[in-house]
């Protein structure tokens, strides 16, 4: 096997030495080199200078060794792989996730994954970015989805993918009328916000702030559905995720406040304590969220 081959020439060019390759993968000396002897007839060409003391790599060798290692990494990848689809995944999974992701994301990625796993008991649990936070930090939760930064010495915080942010109004608010404006255009309006701890509200109140914007006045929902039906009435402005607009964008309901080449984006993140021990069902939904950019 072409496999077994790639791995007794990286081994003898690693150890610089037949012998102690061959105690490595015991095998016999005359049975590795009868592996390179295949290898330099299977490309034509010397591989290794070989003497009483050192083995060293040709021009070509050192070619073959870099490739050779990279097709080793991918054949374990894929045994790994393999393997998986026939371990059986139990257990219990204990995920939280802020409103952007536990409402219009995470239900996808929970459906396919129950599907593939139907033996993993699954508990949502839907909140704040801070509140995910606090449970992951307090031991109640395995692992998080949260918007916005995270840096907390004690978590461990992977970025899986970005969020656009955009300005939506009422379909007949003013604003709507102008295709693209510049940022003094939202001086004296009314918003509509998220309650404090919200990763949304956080990126709303930065970017009002960082525009300098007068704000008229502000109301406040405690869920994105509740923002969504206050716009859509004429309440004010909001600042939402694109995932969470999608739908009443599409129906009319709501529309877009374009900005003249202003892009507000933010990181969804997966969280989890420093310190745990993961269980595969967990290592398993951690690859499934950070493949979801392939799934939306």
């Amino acid at each position: 096997m072409i496999v077994e081959t790639l791995r007794v020439f990286v081994t003898v060019a690693e150890q610089s030495n037949f012998s102690r390759a061959a105690e490595m993968l015991n095998l016999s000396q005359p049975g590795v080199s009868l592996h390179i002897r295949n290898l330099e007839n299977e490309f034509g060409t010397k591989l290794m200078h070989r003497s009483p003391k050192q083995v060293k790599l040709t021009e070509a060798g050192e070619l073959l060794y870099k490739r050779a290692k990279e097709i080793l990494s991918s054949y374990e990848a894929a045994k790994q792989d393999i393997h998986r689809l026939h371990d059986t995944v139990t257990g219990s999974l204990l995920i939280g996730a802020s409103f952007t992701i536990g409402e219009y994301i995470l239900p996808r990625m929970i459906a396919e994954f129950a599907e593939q796993y139907p033996q993993v008991e699954i508990s949502l649990t839907i909140g704040n970015s801070e509140e995910i936070i606090q449970a992951i930090q307090e031991n109640k939760l395995d692992i998080g989805l949260v918007e916005g930064n995270v840096a907390l010495f004690d978590l461990s915080v992977t970025t899986f993918m970005k969020d656009e942010l955009i300005i939506v109004a009422a379909a007949g608010h003013p604003l709507s009328l102008i295709n693209s404006m510049e940022t003094e255009f939202l001086h004296d309006q009314v918003w509509v916000q998220r309650e404090s701890g919200s990763g949304t509200r956080a990126f709303s109140d930065q970017f009002i702030q960082q525009a300098a914007l007068k704000v008229k006045r502000s109301y406040i929902f405690n869920s994105s559905q509740g923002v969504k039906e206050a716009v859509a009435a004429g309440l004010g402005l909001a600042i939402l995720s694109r995932f969470v607009v999608q739908r009443e964008l599409e129906s009319k309901d709501l529309v877009e406040i374009p900005l003249n080449e202003i892009r507000i984006e933010r990181n969804f993140s997966l969280i989890r304590t420093a310190d745990s021990i993961t269980t595969m069902a967990m290592d398993v939904f951690a690859e499934r969220v950070h493949a979801v950019k392939k799934l939306i």
